[in-house]
């Protein structure tokens, strides 16, 4: 999950709204509190949703992995490979 969480935090300005679409019950606050830190993500999805740990770092973990496959596919679009 490192890697990804260095996707996330790197692009935050960018996934802010991805974030509130994703897990709809999450404020505005609780988006803003987060600051791109994945360990913030985890405690809210544990907050609003009641998952544990292992499954907030589950969702997260598929909800990047569904980014990175978009990025990807954007990417061999532009460059001609699909």
């Amino acid at each position: 999950m490192n890697a990804n969480l260095d996707i996330v935090q790197g692009e935050w300005p960018m996934l802010k709204g991805q974030v509130k679409q994703q897990w709809g019950n999450l404020s505005d606050d609780d988006v803003r509190q987060l600051s791109g830190t994945t360990a913030g993500l985890i405690n809210a999805l544990q907050r609003r949703y009641g998952y544990g740990k292992v499954q907030a770092e589950i969702e997260i973990d598929k909800w990047v992995h569904g980014y990175d496959q978009a990025h990807i596919e954007v990417l061999e679009r532009v460059n001609g490979k699909i």
